[in-house]
């Protein structure tokens, strides 16, 4: 259910129910009565503010049963960069190529870590 989802969501973020009010200036008592699922039937601009402020696109929090079990949480800057990647013309097939790129950053990463 969409409240169930939300409250997921919120929790992983770290967001505390006041924090998610404030980044979507919804009440925190209507927030509650979502995650609750008192009220199942919130407006699709409510839905809308709520994906927003926890960095997923809409259709993550809308995916049910083990479809959205199976679905993996995706933040929004995830999606708009492969959206962005895709437009640019790279195509799924040339992937691969930028493998070394990628082992790159993770070396990268994990020596900074160390410094």
């Amino acid at each position: 259910m969409f409240g169930d989802k939300v409250a997921k969501i919120r929790k992983r973020r770290g967001y505390t129910l006041s924090k998610l009010a404030e980044r979507t200036n919804i009440s925190k008592s209507y927030l509650s009565n979502i995650e609750r699922n008192l009220n199942q039937n919130p407006s699709l601009q409510i839905m809308l503010k709520i994906a927003d402020a926890l960095n997923v696109d809409l259709i993550t929090l809308l995916k049910s049963g083990e479809e959205g079990e199976a679905y993996e949480y995706i933040e929004k800057e995830w999606v708009d960069l492969i959206n962005e990647l895709k437009k640019s013309g790279l195509e799924k097939d040339q992937i691969h190529l930028y493998k070394p790129l990628l082992e790159f950053i993770k070396w990268k990463n994990e020596t900074c870590e160390h410094e």
